[in-house]
């Protein structure tokens, strides 16, 4: 029999090493994370807040197809969907759920409870809502075993800056559902805002899809301006209410820099890619081990002025130089 050349010995101490760690269980296979996507409805907002958390999971080695299955699924708009995708998360033992939007974040909650990690994205009032304690603040810990980002709007600043494109229209209206709990917060906001800038807000109402068509067009003959906030009944159905706005010359104004392609004249907000991105970044510490209640939640507060001279024309506005060398985008 042929002696063993060196190089075969350390072959076969190789072979017998790989084989006694994997029967230790030394050598494991990466664990497969089963992350549960649950947004309230499809809009520009929600759906870039989906692909940024996406983003921000990849840039901690956490990407789909490699050490991630993701369950993407959307309530369109229907609360009693959005617990039934709660409860089928649940039964299908998803490690961690990204909740989009407070009515789907709320949904989550109440039927899986505080024992699967939520990160949520897109929440206006995570305090007002209860998704996070009462005594919680931006930046503290909730102790509980969510965590996420806040989109709540610098409602005043950007009310005062759409009264700068329109300076003499003092009627203003908003379209809105009020069984929203993220909606309700930031009209209270704005009625604030108007009160102090010496505006007049028509509210009206909007609980379904089918009634944000109407709701816009109860507004013509009353104001002369629209603004839209955080309300994911309306936001879906953006492009119904610049229809109405176009038609009838109403200034149209987003809270949100994804509305405004969609037809508004401006808007003074935050890029929900980016939300999306510093949600997916909180994710990818509760997956490396991390109690999601000894996350900081916190606020998005990177905000942008984003113009559309196309909107403005069709509206009949003409947007002031200054307003335009203020824009950090300009859409045409």
């Amino acid at each position: 029999m042929a002696a063993a050349t060196p190089t075969s010995l350390r072959s076969r101490v190789l072979i017998v090493l790989i084989a006694v760690l994997a029967a230790t269980g030394a050598i494991a296979q990466e664990k497969v994370w089963r992350i549960g996507v649950a947004k309230i409805v499809s809009h520009a907002a929600l759906d870039a807040s989906e692909k940024g958390f996406e983003a921000g999971l990849a840039s901690a080695g956490f990407k789909e197809g490699v050490n991630i299955v993701f369950d993407r699924r959307n309530a369109n708009g229907d609360m009693a969907r959005a617990e039934a995708i709660a409860r089928e998360f649940k039964s299908n033992g998803v490690h961690l759920v990204h909740s989009i939007a407070t009515p789907t974040t709320q949904a989550v909650l109440k039927v899986i409870g505080r024992d699967t990690p939520v990160v949520f994205s897109a929440v206006t009032d995570p305090v007002a809502a209860g998704i996070v304690p009462a005594d919680s603040a931006p930046g503290r810990k909730t102790g509980t075993q969510v965590t996420g980002i806040s989109d709540a709007w610098p409602v005043h600043l950007q009310m005062s800056t759409y009264a700068r494109f329109v300076p003499a229209v003092k009627v203003w209206g908003t379209i809105y559902n009020p069984t929203e709990v993220n909606s309700v917060s930031h009209i209270a906001a704005m009625r604030e805002a108007a009160t102090k800038l010496g505006l007049t807000l028509i509210e009206t109402h909007a609980t379904s899809a089918a009634q944000v068509g109407s709701a816009a067009q109860s507004l013509v003959g009353r104001v002369d301006a629209i603004a839209i906030t955080s309300d994911n009944t309306s936001v879906a159905h953006f492009e119904t209410i610049a229809e109405v706005c176009n038609k009838h010359k109403i200034a149209l104004f987003a809270g949100d820099v994804d509305s405004v392609p969609r037809g508004a004249i401006a808007a003074y907000g935050m890029d929900y890619y980016l939300i999306g991105y510093a949600a997916g970044k909180k994710a990818a510490l509760v997956l490396k081990g991390t109690r999601a209640g000894d996350i900081p939640w916190g606020l998005m507060e990177l905000f942008s002025l984003v113009v559309n001279r196309k909107a403005a024309a069709l509206q009949g506005v003409t947007i002031a130089p200054d307003l335009l060398k203020k824009a950090d985008k300009i859409i045409d």
